[in-house]
């Protein structure tokens, strides 16, 4: 066991990637306001994701491709071939700066009083510049282990927290089991979703693969790996809505801080609930702050078919714009809860996409040879599209609704 272990990687990094501050953020919002009910949308989301990432890890252990190279393999087409490149450049690196504004203004939420330079937060200019080094030194090991590490202290503080307040198992297995979706919670389910099934993890888990599993006969390390983390990672999420869910007994309120949040852990950990949180906070963003340039990159630079990987200028370009135009939007003050909440919406609608994308791709026997999808794992991608669209479509109706 503890030699399997030591085999986990790319799916860490997946889940370091999926446990941001929106996760935080979402989950505590989501268990405020719902209590148990929408556990069942983390189910789904782990079924889900654990399903659309395990296609990535096989086509970059045994296609040894990652997601951008086999879109720009498979559009031959001129027309479909510049619209795929359109979309998924934009989407992907346009995202991930709004989602690594969100990463860095939540990791800080918890720290007030913290000096500013040139008007930038010590603490935030602290974190870019870490993130800064770990990705310029360019090498796949140091970052793999730095996120397996965050990723282990969020499950320690989260899952501590929820078994701390004793929550009624009963009422969590009927949330987990029971699919409801009370009045106004469509957007929520949405952001659920979209905080779990993050579509930049298509790119950089099939990345990450290929530089992990040199071998071909890596495919059930490779599963293991994805089963283990992303449940892991799921599992953290829903101890932060049971958390959640005991602390403010389903009565939605406005959580805008770690303040706020922290009253959750109040009854337990008293004085020491705040920094508590705020700890997880900073992981959370931490992690999240180095996986969003990553995956900006890597879909950038295997679109466009640029080589070298992580040491090339281009490469480095493209995370080094990501990465500084989220310190520039955390710096200016935006309201963090607000931002990082409208990227996980806007993840949950263009996931759909990609997930057709990836569904065409791992059913080309030329590029899968023997590995291509089984009739089981198309039918369950088919639901899991469907069932993304509906979602998106709810939440569009829902904004109009607003509007």
């Amino acid at each position: 066991m503890f030699k399997k272990l030591k085999q986990l990687g790319p799916g860490m990094i997946v889940a370091a990637a999926f446990i941001g501050p929106g996760t935080v953020t979402t989950a505590s919002i989501a268990g405020a306001g719902y209590g148990y009910t929408l556990l069942w949308a983390m189910s789904f989301s782990i079924l889900a994701t654990i399903l659309l990432q395990e296609m990535t890890a096989r086509l970059g252990t045994q296609a040894k491709m990652g997601l951008g190279e086999a879109i720009r393999y498979k559009s031959t087409n001129k027309f479909l071939k510049y619209l795929s490149y359109a979309l998924v450049i934009s989407a992907i690196v346009i995202g991930n700066a709004a989602y690594e504004s969100g990463n860095l203004a939540g990791a800080i939420m918890g720290f007030e009083g913290v000096p500013e330079v040139f008007g930038i937060n010590l603490l935030l200019l602290f974190i870019g510049m870490s993130a800064f080094t770990l990705l310029f030194l360019g090498k796949y090991q140091y970052i793999e282990r730095f996120l397996i590490l965050l990723v282990s202290i969020m499950g320690i503080v989260f899952i501590f927290a929820a078994i701390l307040l004793q929550p009624s198992f009963t009422e969590i297995m009927k949330g987990l089991f029971m699919p409801v979706i009370p009045e106004k919670a469509a957007l929520m389910v949405v952001g659920l979703i979209g905080t779990t099934v993050v579509p930049y993890n298509l790119f950089l888990h099939a990345s990450a693969s290929k530089a992990k599993w040199r071998t071909g006969d890596s495919l059930s390390l490779s599963r293991w790996d994805t089963v283990v983390s992303v449940s892991l990672g799921g599992v953290i999420t829903m101890a932060i809505m049971i958390t959640s869910a005991v602390a403010f007994k389903g009565n939605p309120q406005e959580i805008d801080g770690i303040t706020v949040l922290g009253a959750q852990l109040k009854p337990i950990l008293g004085d020491w609930s705040t920094p508590f949180l705020a700890f997880g906070f900073l992981a959370a963003g931490f992690s999240s702050s180095i996986t969003a340039p990553l995956a900006a990159a890597y879909a950038t630079s295997e679109m466009l078919d640029w080589k070298d990987g992580l040491r090339s200028k281009k490469f480095k370009m493209i995370w080094i714009l990501v990465l500084m135009t989220g310190i520039i939007i955390a710096s200016m003050g935006f309201r963090p809860t607000a931002l990082i909440l409208f990227a996980q919406v806007t993840n949950g609608l263009l996931l759909p996409i990609l997930a057709i994308y990836l569904l065409w791709i791992m059913n080309d026997k030329a590029l899968m040879g023997k590995h291509v999808n089984s009739k089981l794992i198309n039918i369950m991608g088919v639901v899991v599209i469907i069932v993304t669209l509906v979602l998106g479509l709810k939440s569009i109706f829902s904004a109009l609704r607003i509007i």
